[in-house]
């Protein structure tokens, strides 16, 4: 018999719409342009880009100050990549270069976006069940909004919920509170569901909600992490089961 909570709260990015491994990314569009980061490779520069970002996604207040200019957060990020590689080898490389990687990086993530395998059809099957679903993502109103039209997403959902229409995202305690107050459910009757340990795990667990994490990439988790989640998928499928 499949159990089901009264609501399920949903990530958006890499939970329902996947961009593909980000330092794949980087390094495909370092590849565009070789001769820039010379003597060293596209793969080595494409590194020092991924620490940049791992490191700025790690720090709760600066990626909460930067994530309504995602676009000039990655310009910035990008930039001081740049100078780290400077540092070790690649003299030549400049800011407007680095803007420039950015903007391409920026609009590659955001066209190549597409849903996960089984993730409409796994939506609409929960809401058939009787499930009381709300989407809960971070980021500008915009972009955010553009891609839950883009992939018909609104209609599926009781609740949507946007960091930037709100003034208040993931991690923070009232994202969550306000979107079960949404769904009329309380914490035990909730699920969320997730690729982010923090903001889809450990932080609902606090509350008492059900941390699903979503390892999309099948990394496991990270060596030493504290956060235990009540579940692990690789796909939203995998709700069903």
């Amino acid at each position: 018999m499949l159990l089901l909570p009264r609501a399920i709260l949903f990530d958006l990015d890499d939970t329902i719409l996947s961009f593909g491994r980000r330092a794949l990314v980087i390094e495909e569009i370092a590849k565009r342009t070789p001769e820039w980061f010379a003597p060293l490779t596209p793969r080595t520069a494409a590194a020092a880009m991924e620490a940049r970002f791992k490191a700025f996604w790690a720090d709760q207040d600066r990626h909460k100050a930067w994530r309504p200019r995602l676009a000039q957060a990655r310009r910035m990020l990008v930039a001081e990549a740049f100078e780290d590689l400077n540092a070790v080898g690649a003299p030549g490389l400049t800011r407007e270069q680095a803007h420039d990687f950015a903007d391409q990086f920026h609009a590659h993530r955001e066209a190549e976006a597409k849903l996960f395998p089984g993730a409409l059809e796994t939506i609409d099957a929960l809401k058939a069940a009787g499930v009381r679903l709300a989407l809960v993502t971070n980021g500008q109103s915009e972009p955010q909004r553009g891609k839950i039209e883009r992939f018909d997403l609104a209609r599926r959902f009781d609740h949507i919920q946007i960091e930037g229409d709100h003034g208040f995202g993931k991690p923070e305690e009232r994202a969550y509170r306000h979107a079960m107050q949404a769904l009329g459910v309380a914490p035990r009757e909730t699920w969320m569901v997730g690729d982010n340990l923090e903001w889809e795990v450990a932080a609902p667990q606090r509350l008492g909600i059900f941390g699903i994490w979503h390892d999309h990439l099948g990394d496991g988790l990270p060596e030493g992490s504290a956060i235990r989640p009540d579940r692990i998928i690789r796909s939203v499928t995998e709700l069903l089961t």
